[in-house]
């Protein structure tokens, strides 16, 4: 069957040759079933087809469109009296229409192996015969094999005059119409979304009711690890428990599932110590999607049950959308950690400076005045830019953090000890020099001042990225909004430094060239041993993982 997305315009072909499917009576059953058997409806948007309801439903609506029914006046001759929904516990749907004659049809499509299962006879041209269910079976591999969605079709006569459909009517005694395979292959972003959660250290299960060939193909197709070994809803109900979790861990697919086997999945893993983020659409997986640490509901063909009790609705239904908002959620947490690496050790300095000072009895290299200008300027024009960082090259190629790692990492307090103490010593160090220099008190503590605004701003670039090198050309370059910020900040202090009512008001003395220069220098410094300290931290963290590949061996600080 040929065409192009929902529009219901196409040709049948068998062996190679278009034909006339009102000619073909097996054709022509399978897709009045499929359109009479079916909640979706085609409306025309622009130029385009688009699909109220289920999308794989509004698939047959187009099929049954290019096998020459009009959905309109079909199903205003052959009205629905009754149905059995789609459930996931008995995998099939089945409708009853009244005919002309005073009786009854029922059409029944579904899972293959189930709706075969209920079938005792196959149609042949306008009559029947046994059911072949090794043809069939055979057929359903083929489809399946090559990674289409397969659907089958039964009908039977029902009783004259009957307005209500049980279970009873439908089980066992149906007709074989035939098979359809629909074309659902992964998106271009769907695979590389995957890709890239195996970069992230992020296991991807599929949880399916679609035929194990099926699933096999489409995980292949997905690049996903282990798709060549798929476990059923029948095996996860036949193996024992101790068994279970082994199972559910080392297994990437799962096909002809329940809801309940999601829900017994999700459990499982939380109780290995996973973070288990699921997707859902039905009215059946909100236990399941309550009970994930994320649940995920779709926003397009998600029930409303599904999304009330999800965290989340992806709203366009796309797995490459929660990839994405990974990636993102890393950022800002980076970006939160590199705030808190920032602001503490540049206070923790200052706060160092002024006691040490006090222990020893020594004066004061800077007055509370100054931490006041230097925490009201820097805090405002350069620590906000680093909520605004973009996200780092690596962001998707590390191993998700555990659980319980607190965001005062080991990192960072290490970070706030060893920067605080380069602040301090830098402090110490700039002002002697400035006494010695100039043998002025203002002078030097303006030296101080300038020292802590410009070891801010180094260690602004040096802590962009957290464990990468900042000397770089897109490190140095920096973005707009934090060389916005610098600009602010050296603005401020130029006046802070030369304008003479600064001068009076801050008890502050101009600096010459050289003064100047050697505080610059000093800036430049820290951030020269600051890298190095990275690339120490990095040799250290491969060499952990050389040792460690599990990961056990990993330390909080790297």
């Amino acid at each position: 069957v040929s065409g192009e997305g929902y529009a219901p315009h196409g040709a049948i072909t068998l062996d190679g040759g278009t034909v006339d499917a009102g000619t073909l009576s097996d054709v022509a059953s399978v897709a009045r079933a499929a359109l009479l058997c079916n909640d979706a409806a085609l409306r025309r948007d622009g130029v385009a087809y688009a699909v109220e309801g289920d999308p794989m439903e509004g698939a047959l609506v187009a099929f049954a469109a290019k096998a020459g029914l009009e959905e309109q006046a079909v199903r205003r001759e052959i009205p629905r009296t009754d149905e059995i929904p789609f459930d996931a516990m008995h995998r099939f749907m089945a409708t009853l229409h009244p005919t002309h004659d005073g009786g009854s049809v029922i059409y029944v499509k579904g899972a293959p192996e189930r709706v075969l299962s209920m079938c005792a006879r196959q149609m042949r041209g306008d009559g029947e015969e046994p059911l072949n269910r090794e043809l069939w079976e055979g057929l359903l591999s083929d489809l399946a094999s090559r990674g289409e969605r397969v659907i089958a079709f039964a009908a039977r006569r029902g009783a004259p005059h009957a307005t209500t459909l049980t279970f009873e009517d439908v089980d066992g005694d149906l007709m074989m119409l035939g098979l359809t395979g629909i074309m659902d292959p992964p998106r271009e972003e769907a695979i590389r979304a995957v890709a890239q959660c195996r970069e992230a250290g992020i296991g991807v299960k599929m949880i399916t009711g679609d035929h194990v060939e099926t699933a096999a193909a489409i995980a292949a197709q997905l690049g996903m690890p282990g798709a060549g070994r798929v476990a059923t809803g029948h095996d996860l109900d036949r193996v024992e428990a101790s068994a279970f979790d082994r199972l559910v861990a080392e297994t990437a697919v799962f096909a002809r599932t329940t809801p309940e086997h999601k829900l017994r999945i999700v459990t499982a893993l939380q109780e290995q110590g996973e973070t288990v983020a699921m997707t859902g659409d039905g009215v059946n997986d909100g236990p399941a999607l309550k009970r994930a640490d994320v649940g995920v509901a779709m926003g397009i063909k998600g029930s409303e049950v599904a999304k009330d009790a999800a965290e989340m609705v992806l709203a366009d239904d796309n797995f490459a959308s929660i990839v994405a908002a990974v990636r993102e959620g890393r950022t800002v947490y980076d970006n939160l950690k590199k705030v808190i690496a920032w602001t503490l050790p540049t206070d923790g300095g200052e706060g160092a400076c002024l006691v040490a000072a006090i222990v020893v009895g020594a004066t004061l290299p800077l007055s509370p005045l100054h931490i006041l200008w230097v925490n009201t300027i820097t805090a405002v024009a350069l620590g906000l830019t680093l909520a605004f960082e973009p996200t780092e090259p690596d962001v998707m190629r590390r191993r998700p953090r555990r659980r319980d790692e607190a965001i005062l990492s080991g990192f960072l307090v290490w970070r706030i000890v060893f920067v605080s103490l380069l602040f301090a010593a830098g402090a110490f160090g700039i002002f002697e020099w400035g006494m010695d220099r100039t043998g002025s008190l203002d002078a030097a503590r303006t030296m101080v001042v300038n020292l802590f605004v410009v070891f801010e701003i180094f260690y602004l670039f040096s802590i962009r990225y957290l464990d990468q090198p900042s000397l770089t050309l897109s490190g140095v370059r920096g973005t707009p909004v934090l060389l916005a910020g610098i600009g602010a900040s050296i603005a401020f202090q130029l006046l802070f430094t030369y304008a003479p009512f600064m001068n009076r008001l801050f008890r502050t003395a101009p600096l010459d060239v050289v003064e100047c220069a050697a505080v610059i220098g000093a800036g430049a410094a820290l951030f020269l041993v600051l890298e190095v300290e990275k690339a120490a931290r990095r040799l250290l963290a491969r060499a952990r993982r050389r040792a460690y590949p599990s990961g056990q061996g990993d330390m909080p600080w790297t």
